[in-house]
């Protein structure tokens, strides 16, 4: 339960006559750690059918888990009413995408398992000890991996199915050799591995290869890229729009340079007209240095 992110539990016992039921909520960090304890959980609910005593029952709804233990079979609609409540003081956040992978069809009842961690692993491995668990130290929980089990049987052929999924397809191929390895080193030839994208997809211990293939195909998983960025359609202006926006733009740039030329000068001008020698062109501090090339006598005070 630490493993899954286990931040507190509620028990409450409801008495009706000589009936009891026990409630145990859980409440999670996230629906991925509740949903790794809900497919734990609910292992003790196959050994309780409709119509047998005792009954059990595991609900699951985003960070919260609720546990239902009774000596007697629970109505329906009391069913339907707790997991209302349940869904009212959750996160609302939705499961963890790889519980939407495993394929639905000949899924044996129950055999479902998630995994955030090696713990869950190894409790997960209960659906196929044999094989899975030498694949817990090598599949990659370290760089954030996520893992999902599940049994197949259809009439003679059956099949244990391991999905792992990793953060990027990069981090998949680099644990899709490190489980090859295992497989090979633990001489489980007839299991089988492959990836897409960033999910792995195994089959341990099939009847046949054929199946193995087949299960392999039916998984939910595409991949896809997604652009989450404004964008807009580059076209090509017509050309003489182009053209025109040149024009008015060249246009624009003389006016302005006209502008400010005929300002700087008539400034200038004007403060020496009525400001002689006061602030431009002042004797007493400028020098003009002139070569006497033609027959202008030379002026030290001209500056032009």
């Amino acid at each position: 339960m630490q493993e899954a992110g286990l931040k507190g539990t509620e028990v409450r016992i409801y008495n009706n006559g000589t009936r009891k039921s026990y409630l145990t909520l859980y409440t999670f960090r996230d629906s991925s750690g509740a949903y790794e304890a809900f497919t734990v959980l609910s292992m003790h609910a196959l050994k309780a059918e409709p119509g047998t005593t005792p009954f059990a029952r595991t609900i699951y709804k985003s960070n919260r888990v609720l546990d239902i233990v009774s000596d007697s079979e629970v109505e329906p609609a009391a069913l339907n009413d707790a997991a209302k409540w349940v869904q009212s003081i959750s996160d609302g956040v939705t499961a963890p995408p790889i519980a939407g992978y495993l394929p639905e069809q000949n899924r044996v009842y129950g055999s479902d398992r998630y995994a955030l961690g090696p713990v869950g692993f190894r409790l997960a491995a209960e659906v196929d000890r044999a094989e899975s668990s030498v694949l817990k130290d090598v599949a990659g929980f370290e760089s954030h991996a996520e893992a999902m089990f599940a049994k197949y049987k259809s009439a003679k052929e059956e099949a244990t199915l391991l999905l792992i999924e990793y953060p990027t397809p990069q981090l998949a191929e680099l644990h899709l050799r490190h489980l090859r390895r295992a497989l090979a080193d633990a001489k489980l030839t007839t299991s089988s591995i492959e990836r897409k994208g960033s999910l792995l997809s195994i089959v341990l211990q099939p009847t046949s290869a054929e199946y193995a293939e087949k299960l392999r195909g039916s998984v939910n998983y595409e991949t896809s890229v997604t652009w989450n960025e404004p964008s807009q359609t580059a076209t090509d202006p017509p050309i003489m729009s182009t053209l025109v926006k040149i024009f008015i733009a060249t246009g624009v740039f003389m006016v302005l340079t006209i502008a400010v030329g005929i300002a700087f000068g008539g400034v200038r001008v004007i403060t020496k007209r009525i400001f002689p020698g006061k602030v431009f062109d002042r004797k007493e501090q400028i020098e003009v240095l002139q070569l006497g090339l033609n027959s202008k006598p030379i002026d030290p005070s001209d500056m032009y």
